[in-house]
């Protein structure tokens, strides 16, 4: 959704629903994201009161606030598969299916959806719009200055979509360079910097992985680049398109495997650490990865990684 290491990005997101079934197609996608309008519209007047926090160097006291609420408002940015419309007019996703969870356990009963922007999500927390950021966010240094993380319930490589049996036989983004492929990314992705690593000279941004399936379909660019999960979901079903396997990204000649966590507002590591606690014991258990498996997530996606690991560069 999901997420930048050099500059914030939106994350990616692809996908399904486990409470919703199947994992939703196009013309779904796209009366989903009118929706989200429809719900952001009312989430930002739904008079809901904001829960001041103040940095007491205590570790806060929001989650006492939570649970004296019963509600956590949580901040999406409506991109599968982390947190989107699914075919009930229902907000679905990963992140919300994991916080309902880990909350539940918190002694807080219910988990709103905030939609935002994804460029949003950082200021609307640290302006209290909402409590917990759920947007599948990378954790990158330049992210743990503004806010705090949970460890990662994540973790991700890269992934192309390409028109039906991939005549130009793309697999890597060096492929990308090497063929002067027409390539395609979402506005702020990582990918964009793994093109540019790569020797991509030339680097098209459209809105997210729906916009790019259109135009690989279309004849309009070669490849989009997005993150595995993303475009292996929305290419589900598409006649003129599919997905290549994971494709390992590289910055400063080195492997990028990109990691994504829940993130709280500065003060509040006392509710990021009863988070955390809650989430490695879904991780211990094997209910996480059932808990994302429904929106395209598998085995290959899950990381003990820790969030300080990549604060620390």
């Amino acid at each position: 959704m999901n997420h930048e290491p050099r500059q914030p990005r939106r994350p990616e997101r692809s996908e399904p629903s486990a409470a919703h079934g199947p994992r939703i197609g196009r013309r779904s996608l796209l009366a989903g994201a009118a929706a989200l309008g429809t719900l952001a519209a009312a989430g930002a007047t739904s008079g809901c009161s904001r829960v001041a926090t103040a940095d007491a160097g205590d570790g806060g006291r929001l989650l006492e606030q939570l649970r004296a609420k019963g509600t956590v408002r949580l901040g999406l940015a409506g991109e599968q598969p982390f947190g989107y419309i699914g075919r009930d007019g229902e907000m679905t996703g990963s992140s919300p299916v994991i916080a309902r969870r880990i909350f539940r356990e918190l002694g807080v009963a219910e988990v709103q959806p905030f939609p935002t922007e994804f460029g949003s999500l950082i200021t609307g927390l640290n302006a209290l719009q909402f409590d917990v950021v759920g947007a599948g966010m990378f954790i990158t240094p330049a992210r743990c200055e503004q806010v705090v993380f949970s460890d990662p319930e994540y973790q991700m490589l890269s992934g192309f979509l390409v028109p039906k049996g991939n005549p130009k036989k793309l697999r890597s983004f060096a492929d990308v360079a090497e063929t002067g492929a027409r390539l395609a990314t979402g506005v702020g992705y990582a990918e964009i910097d793994y093109a540019r690593e790569a020797g991509v000279k030339d680097v098209v941004t459209l809105p997210d992985q729906l916009a790019g399936l259109l135009a690989v379909e279309q004849g309009r660019v070669d490849v989009f680049a997005g993150t595995a999960v993303a475009v292996r979901n929305v290419a589900e079903g598409s006649s003129r398109a599919e997905a290549t396997p994971e494709v390992t990204p590289y910055l400063d000649g080195k492997p990028a495997i990109d990691v994504g966590g829940f993130a709280f507002r500065s003060p509040e590591t006392r509710l990021r650490d009863a988070f955390n606690r809650e989430l490695h014991k879904l991780k211990r258990s094997g209910e996480l990865l059932e808990l994302m498996r429904p929106f395209g997530f598998r085995e290959a996606q899950m990381t003990n990684v820790r969030a300080r690991e990549r604060c620390t560069g």
